[in-house]
């Protein structure tokens, strides 16, 4: 609850460069409208404030480039990743497309900011060291570990997903007082009362087999295809659902090579579209398939559901992947054709599946949201910004630094 009895005025904004951003922030919206001590909260997607040669560059381009050339996205990120080296270009370039946004800002003039994409908590910071607002900047990360880009001159709160993240901060330079391991936000309904058995009837699963969840996320980008034939080659009798995401006519194309590879009697498949009903399959699934971006990720654990990496992006990804193989809360295949094996036996070692599900459960963090909210209201020391000058800039640039 917030010190006193003023209410306050709660700005979300997001950025759609993927999905993460924004069901993070939407995850945010939801947990500050059930809260008390929030008056008012508004949630924007930053980039509806550009214009449209600057939004597609953000968010088709990217979408692009994970499509068409993983390796440059990847390459790109690893290169992009020291601390300011980008810095002032980036924030001179989205300071020029970004003046509605500014303009809006100023007017709302929030006592507290939640940014879950690094492009407005730039620009926030920026107006915050040029006085011309006054809120409480907080940055949320939605993947575990931190690029360089996700740095901003002046905030008064982070929120990581891991305590190794918090400790790459505090080896950096920014005060570890100021950054709260909360995990990623994901959507209340991941801890919220469950089903499972009517969830199962309602969409016709037996319990009577284990369940493959199957994603190609939410922009259906993946070789979906090409997992649906591949997965009719399995032996364990199993039912895999297959989440086709936004991808026009992806769910027709799965369907028709379910029917061309023709589907064995131990095994049922189910396909599914865009769904908001993503707490459902992971909470009744057994095993899930996809690829290991910070959100999924985070709403994985929350079910402790062991996690199968296949074709993660270059990058944020590949690092997502690097901690849950650590943890030992996933496995990896790098290799299509060897899908069926893997899947095959990873089911038939139900030692291994429990393990995994336990160390799921650790990592988890389905409360991440209200311990970024809740944080916020406390109100406690963060009434003055960090602001990082360019002498400790040029220092954490060089504690940072892999070349």
């Amino acid at each position: 609850m917030a010190q006193g009895s003023e209410l306050k005025r709660v700005l979300i904004l997001s950025a759609s460069a993927g999905t993460g951003h924004v069901r993070a922030a939407e995850a945010l919206e939801k947990v500050c409208r059930m809260t008390g001590g929030v008056g008012e909260t508004i949630h924007f997607d930053a980039l509806s404030f550009t214009n449209k040669l600057f939004r597609d560059f953000y968010s088709k381009f990217y979408i692009r480039l994970v499509r068409d050339a993983p390796t440059l996205l990847g390459w790109w990120y690893e290169k992009s990743d020291e601390p300011w080296l980008t810095d002032r270009m980036r924030l001179m370039f989205d300071r020029m497309n970004t003046q509605p946004l500014v303009r809006m800002i100023g007017r709302l003039n929030p006592d507290i900011t939640i940014c879950t994409h690094f492009l407005p908590a730039e620009i926030i910071s920026w107006l915050m060291m040029q006085g011309r607002v006054s809120t409480k900047l907080s940055i949320v990360v939605t993947d575990m570990d931190f690029h360089a880009m996700w740095l901003s001159r002046s905030f008064h709160r982070y929120f990581v997903a891991i305590d190794e993240t918090r400790e790459h901060l505090r080896m950096m330079g920014l005060p570890a007082s100021r950054v709260t391991v909360s995990g990623i936000p994901i959507d209340p309904a991941f801890s919220e009362p469950f089903d499972a058995g009517a969830f199962r009837s309602a969409n016709g699963l037996g319990a009577d087999r284990p369940l493959v969840l199957v994603s190609a996320g939410a922009l259906g980008v993946g070789p979906a295809e090409h997992m649906a034939r591949i997965l009719t080659l399995l032996r364990t009798p199993s039912q895999v659902v297959i989440i086709c995401g936004r991808r026009e006519g992806l769910t027709e194309r799965v369907e028709q090579r379910l029917r061309e590879s023709g589907v064995k009697p131990h095994l049922r498949f189910k396909t599914v579209g865009y769904t908001n009903q993503m707490h459902g399959w992971m909470r009744v699934a057994d095993v899930f398939v996809g690829k290991p971006g910070g959100l999924t990720a985070a709403e994985s654990l929350a079910c402790g559901l062991p996690f199968v990496v296949f074709s993660p992006i270059p990058g944020q990804e590949e690092r997502n992947s690097d901690h849950l193989l650590e943890k030992g809360v996933a496995i990896r295949c790098n290799e299509l054709t060897t899908m069926p094996y893997k899947l095959d036996a990873l089911l038939g070692d139900p030692a291994r599946l429990a393990s995994m599900r336990l160390s799921a459960v650790k990592l988890a963090r389905p409360h991440a949201a209200r311990t970024v909210v809740r944080t916020l209201l406390r109100g406690d020391a963060d009434d003055s910004p960090v602001t990082v000058e360019e002498k400790e800039q040029e220092e954490m640039a060089r504690i940072a630094r892999k070349r």
